[in-house]
């Protein structure tokens, strides 16, 4: 399983903070992304921004970037400071 975590304005606009999703060989962060936004027009909406971040094992990678059984993959804006 790989668990897959949303924070800020994600969160609320998706209306769901986390899931639990199988892992399947040669999963990375793209394909998942593609799963994701096939929920639904919301989900393909929210998550095509291009300034959308993502962390595995809380470690910022790219899309590229291969998942295991066991990974967190979060997705997150970006942060702003002041």
């Amino acid at each position: 399983m790989i668990k897959v975590l949303f924070f800020a304005q994600l969160r609320e606009q998706l209306t769901t903070s986390e899931l639990h999703l199988p892992s399947s060989e040669n999963c990375n962060i793209e394909t998942l992304l593609r799963n994701l936004k096939a929920r639904d027009q919301n989900w393909q909406r929210v998550l095509s921004g291009n300034t959308l971040l993502v962390a595995v094992n809380q470690t910022i990678c790219n899309d590229n970037s291969a998942l295991q059984s066991g990974d967190e993959v979060a997705f997150f804006p970006p942060v702003t400071g002041g």
